[in-house]
């Protein structure tokens, strides 16, 4: 049997570790989306840049429910530190060793890591509470810690946190879902399902999220897992899909010239000191260690910060577009984004 992460969440402390975690899960998966974002061509790629962009708006708010639920237990939220930005590739944090987070432009590579990383957990899949095997039976060993600590210790003892440190929302362009302040156990497990029914789909048996496609009212959302499944294979989810069915939907054109050819997993150390590359690359290592700090200062009670934070993810846009443009030399590829951690000392 197979006994990965059975580990129960059994004391505050633990609790608090875990829902760290949750913060460098969340936060793995932006880098990766960003990058397959930032090399699509919109207008040659409408679709999928549509697709990409609402999913990485609603891992931002997963981002803040993972703060938030952190916040209500009586922890801090680390955002500012190295061990958010790992070398790449790296596996995913505290989770399948087998999974390695790559930074890849838009195209089959790409959706493979990401329906990874979104796989629906089976009906009857335990709560895994480390290495675990997706990120609803992850959800899942919180949820059941959350009970299991309330029961023991009291609800009013496990939620101690500041209700002041709470966000309550976030304004970003696209995406559906919303920040769920935490005070409670139902608050707390409202704000779990907000995150796994969005990543995987609602009662683990279905393609629809619970909500409203913001972009096209007349539709129910389709989970992240869906969505990427959707882009892969070319097709629309339609009412009356089903997991087992695929979809069977309305095409789904992607021009595959429309991508710009980003050097896999970019360094800086791939380009001499002084370089246009290597600056460029560093200046947006500044921009994104930056935002963690924002980041940060908005989760541990400075909500004002986040607006702030916001506006620093539209500067990254143009800087990671304006790498995607810069041949490397090599005759195939451009460069990108990579993602390393500036230590406060050496910012700008």
């Amino acid at each position: 049997m197979d006994t990965r992460g059975a580990h129960a969440i059994d004391t505050i402390d633990d609790l608090r570790r875990h829902l760290q975690w949750a913060i460098e899960l969340e936060h793995a998966t932006i880098p990766p989306y960003l990058c397959a974002l930032y090399s699509l061509d919109p207008a040659r790629n409408p679709e999928a840049a549509h697709v990409v962009g609402t999913v990485l708006a609603e891992e931002m708010i997963h981002l803040a429910l993972a703060a938030n639920l952190l916040n209500a237990v009586g922890g801090s939220p680390t955002l500012d530190a190295p061990e958010m930005l790992p070398p790449y590739p790296h596996p995913l944090p505290h989770g399948d060793r087998s999974v390695d987070v790559h930074l890849v432009p838009f195209g089959p590579e790409a959706l493979d890591l990401f329906l990874r990383i979104e796989r629906p957990a089976t009906v009857d899949a335990p709560p895994q509470s480390d290495e675990y095997q997706t990120i609803g039976q992850f959800y899942a060993a919180i949820d059941a810690g959350l009970h299991t600590l309330c029961a023991q210790l009291g609800e009013e003892n496990v939620f101690s946190g500041d209700p002041a440190r709470q966000i309550g929302e976030l304004h970003l362009r696209g995406g559906g879902g919303e920040v769920l302040p935490v005070v409670d156990l139902k608050s707390a497990s409202a704000a779990l399902a907000e995150i796994v029914e969005q990543g995987e789909g609602a009662a683990r048996t279905k393609v629809w999220d619970g909500d409203r496609d913001v972009f096209h009212p007349d539709r129910d959302e389709v989970a992240h897992y869906y969505r990427f499944q959707e882009l892969r294979l070319g097709r629309r989810y339609q009412t009356g899909d089903t997991p087992q069915s695929g979809p069977t939907g309305e095409e789904i054109a992607i021009d595959f010239d429309g991508v710009a050819p980003m050097r896999h997993n970019p360094r800086t150390t791939d380009y001499p000191p002084g370089s246009p590359v290597r600056v460029a690359q560093e200046e947006f290592n500044q921009m994104y260690s930056l935002l963690l700090y924002l980041l940060e200062q908005a989760f541990n009670g400075d909500p004002s910060q986040m607006q702030d934070a916001v506006g620093a993810m539209f500067g990254l846009r143009k800087q990671a577009m304006a790498l995607m443009k810069m041949p490397t030399g090599d005759g195939k590829t451009t460069a990108g984004p990579t993602f390393e951690y500036v230590p406060p000392a050496q910012r700008a």
